[in-house]
């Protein structure tokens, strides 16, 4: 019942946001400042029949994924080691905490003067993204029952087996947590990233292609293709959490028979 109590709450919002949208671009009756929903989504259409839509679409994945699984990957182990050991979490103390303060369009501009404009998203995003999953997993960290780690030192529970059975399953809320915000804010950067470098394939390049050219509709549609893909990837996130429990609870089952 909840649920189907927030999938009508969502529909509501969103149908409100639409009928905003819709009254606003009647009131200032100009396609330039404000198009409505019936151009944008003829443009819409028109974009994605276009050569360059599956392209860009495709490039702006690719980084968004590469970063997230960099972001993932190298900020958990971090967390794990600065949890673990205080002299290294003082160590990345003020480095997490200059990448906290930086704004995102610094990164990006000196990232422009550093590297490529392919290669400035993916930087951009990995060093807004990491502080975020580094200081949930190193909480996480600092969270876990220290009668627990005496046990596994008890038992000698070591290496492989300690990981499986052990350190992922209690970080696993800290990695959940912080992989979700660092997602959303992947697919942010990202594209703000190429609005302004201008890769030759990106949804933000796209973006800023039909900006300069005061193409407000073609601005919209890129838009709204870029929601649609941090919902389709926060959704994606969520089902890959959702079948990763699934079958934790199968495999614990199956274990107490």
């Amino acid at each position: 019942m909840r649920s189907v109590k927030r999938t009508l709450a969502i529909l509501l919002s969103s149908l409100g946001l639409l009928v905003i949208w819709q009254v606003g671009s009647t009131l200032i009756a100009s396609q330039v400042l404000l198009p409505g929903l019936g151009p944008v989504l003829t443009t819409l259409v028109t974009i994605v029949g276009e050569g360059p839509f599956l392209g860009s679409v495709l490039a702006t994945v690719a980084r968004a994924l590469q970063a997230f699984l960099i972001i993932v990957i190298t900020a958990s182990i971090c967390g794990v080691l600065g949890g673990k050991y205080p002299l290294f979490s003082a160590i990345m103390s003020p480095f997490v905490t200059t990448l906290k303060a930086v704004p995102v369009m610094s990164i990006i501009l000196l990232a422009f003067i550093w590297f490529t404009s392919g290669e400035v998203p993916l930087f951009s995003a990995f060093l807004m993204g990491f502080p975020v999953m580094y200081v949930q997993v190193e909480s996480g960290w600092r969270t876990i029952d220290g009668s627990l780690i005496q046990m596994c030192d008890l038992y000698e529970i070591r290496g492989l087996d300690r990981l499986i059975h052990f350190t992922i399953p209690a970080l696993v809320p800290s990695l959940v947590t912080g992989a979700r915000v660092a997602l959303s804010m992947v697919w942010k950067v990202i594209i703000a990233a190429e609005v302004l470098t201008v890769p030759r394939f990106g949804v933000g390049a796209r973006m800023q292609l039909a900006q300069v050219q005061l193409q407000t509709d073609r601005v919209l549609s890129w838009t709204l293709v870029a929601i649609v893909l941090t919902a389709a990837g926060d959704l994606l996130f969520e089902a890959c959490v959702a079948l990763l429990a699934l079958l934790k609870r199968t495999v614990d089952r199956r274990r107490t028979r």
